[in-house]
Parts: structure tokens; sequence; C-alpha cells
């Protein structure tokens, strides 16, 4: 049953991961409904087309790394996987954090996108060195905590659509989003490496 449970779970995240990245492709082509807001950004030229580019790709490359027979069967797949992942992170991570100081929604939402930019890159960068020092226990606890942020894309989409229902403004539920889409994230997956410690220690 937990398996079971693990799969949908994979499959869930995997499923809103590919859909937002595919829809947040539209800002590179300049086609669909694009936010005013996004678009008004101080440094939107050229930081958020690379920002768009990185975070999207991560998006799309990241549900591959937890596929097991994947690492297993095909490892060579499964590490320039997580070198696109990686590099999609990093380049995603600086472009954001540049377009944080120029979000229109003020110093909330800059401390809060900031910070996630500064946490994103550097949990990326410690999984990719465990993984070059063949630690793979401590890389894969760090990529899931890579994921767990680069996941605030989605986060961030789901708060922006509940929170208006519940009577706060749009600009209220933006500048919340800045920590709430990814701070619970990253409770989440602390509490379940915790868990399986704690079994594996049993």
């Amino acid at each position: 049953m937990l398996q079971l449970s693990n799969r949908l779970a994979w499959s869930l995240m995997a499923l809103l991961s590919v859909a937002v990245a595919l829809v947040s492709y539209r800002y590179l082509l300049g086609i669909g409904p694009l936010a005013p807001d996004i678009l008004r950004n101080a440094f939107r030229n050229p930081w958020l087309n690379l920002h768009v580019a990185g975070a999207a790709t991560a998006l799309l490359a990241g549900p591959g790394q937890f596929v097991g027979p994947l690492r297993r069967l095909r490892p060579q797949v499964h590490r320039w996987l997580g070198r696109t992942y990686a590099a999609g992170c990093i380049v995603g991570g600086l472009s954001g954090f540049v377009l944080a100081w120029g979000s229109t929604a003020g110093p909330i939402a800059t401390a809060g996108f900031a910070s996630l930019a500064v946490i994103w890159i550097a949990t990326t960068v410690q999984a990719w060195r465990l993984a070059l020092q063949r630690r793979f226990a401590e890389h894969r606890a760090w990529m899931i905590r890579s994921f767990a942020l680069t996941f605030a894309a989605v986060t961030l989409r789901l708060g922006l659509a509940v929170l208006p229902l519940a009577g706060m403004s749009m600009l209220d539920a933006y500048r919340a989003m800045a920590f709430l889409s990814w701070i619970p994230n990253l409770i989440v997956v602390e509490l379940l490496l915790a868990r399986q410690r704690g079994l594996a220690a049993a």
C-alpha cells in the first residue's frame, strides 16, 4: 500500500511539474496570457527568459531523477538527466535572484523569492558535489531537498489559485506565497527524510 501511495504521489508531482513547465515556456515564445506584473519586472530583460528556460527545464527533468529503475538500468541517462536538472536549477536560481530585486510586489516578495533562489542553488550544488564524491545516499537526500524547492513553481501557482478564494487580494496572496511556496515544501521533505532515517535505523 505504501509503495502504491508513493507511486501515486510521484505521478501527481510529475504531472503537475510537466504541466507548469510547459505552460511557463510560453514566456519564451511570447504567446498566450502573460502576467502583466511579471512583464513589468525591472530586470525582465534578459533575466525572465533565462529564469523560465532554467526553471522550466528543471521541472521537466526533476521527476525522472527519482525513478529507481532508470537509476539502476540506465545510469548514464540518469547522470545526463541530473546534469540537465542541476544546470536548469542554477540558471533558474541565479536569474530568479536578480528578478526578485525587480519585483513589483515590494520588499516582502523580494525577500521571499531571493531567499528561495539562494537556498535552491545551495541545495542543488550540494547534491551535485555529493554525487561527484559518490556519496549517493546523501546525494539523494539533497536532491530531494533541491526538487522540493524546484516544485515551488507548482505550489506558487496552486496558492495563487486558492488564497484569493479565501478573500485575500492577489497582491497579498503573491507576497504570502513568496514564502509559502517553498518553506512548507522543505518542512514536508525534512519530515519524510527523518522518517526514512528512523525506518533505516529500526
